[in-house]
């Protein structure tokens, strides 16, 4: 008996248990993250991932390197999924024009098949979010919902009306009117720039749909009011005021001197 209660206190028992341990969680990780991201897209051909490579290396590779594993001017791309590269490339964010705070939205340099021939190449590199279905593109969710969920995890950088606003550093969160319904997906589960990641895990594709409906739904309607401000409520209308009254009050006041002369 005192042999057998030495063994189960060999210290060598709770580094197997700490491992057992670590293994178990990690397998739980990789089950939980593979159900929030598509695997490498299998709707592609041969011929789109071999298009691609060679759109890569000419336009690419001199930032995220030959293998797309990533350089001091780049970061690696294996693994970041073709809903990355269409959002990247389908904003004309990347191929970036010059280094800066981050990459801002131009005219896109290629066109919709070159997109998607470098997706299927970039998909084939490892898993990732894939080019969001269809079903979720539309804008029949719940728009009040989406409003709910779009307050609480997007307002504090894109404004309460998507209007966007100022970072730190030069950075900033762009505005989301105009921006279409698979790009705004994309944003959510790639996390471009600044931008936190929302995986299924935190908002589900149908609460992503409410959201897309919320905005499509803000930009319908406009600025019934009358001139929107930039959209930022009290603080701009409060500024508009303040320098009309001001303004108003010079204006008089030169009105009345000029008058006692």
């Amino acid at each position: 008996m005192k042999a057998l209660s030495q063994r189960r206190r060999h210290p060598l028992a709770a580094v197997v248990l700490l491992l057992l341990g670590l293994i178990v969680t990690g397998g739980i990780y990789a089950a939980a993250s593979g159900a929030n991201q598509a695997q490498a897209a299998t709707t592609y051909t041969a011929d789109d991932v071999q298009q691609g490579e060679k759109l890569f290396i000419a336009n690419c590779a001199t930032c995220h390197g030959m293998e797309a594993s990533g350089t001091e001017n780049g970061p690696s791309l294996v693994g970041v999924g073709a809903a990355s590269v269409d959002f990247q490339v389908g904003t004309g964010r990347m191929p970036m024009a010059m280094q800066g705070p981050q990459a801002q939205q131009k005219p896109a340099q290629f066109n919709e098949e070159q997109t998607a021939q470098l997706a299927a190449f970039v998909a084939s590199l490892g898993a990732g979010p894939a080019v969001p279905e269809d079903q979720y593109l539309e804008t029949t969710g719940d728009a009040a919902a989406g409003g709910e969920l779009f307050r609480v995890n997007c307002a504090m950088c894109h404004n309460a009306a998507g209007a966007g606003g100022a970072l730190t550093r030069g950075k900033f969160a762009p505005a989301l009117e105009g921006v279409n319904e698979e790009h705004i997906y994309e944003a959510m589960v790639t996390g471009p720039q600044n931008m936190p990641v929302f995986s299924d895990a935190n908002i589900s594709p149908e609460e992503k749909q409410d959201i897309i409906t919320f905005l499509k739904t803000v930009e319908a309607n406009g600025s019934p009011g009358g001139a929107e401000l930039g959209s930022l409520g009290p603080v701009s209308e409060g500024l508009f005021i303040w320098t009309a009254g001001l303004g108003l009050i010079i204006a008089f006041t030169i009105w009345l001197t000029s008058r006692s002369s």
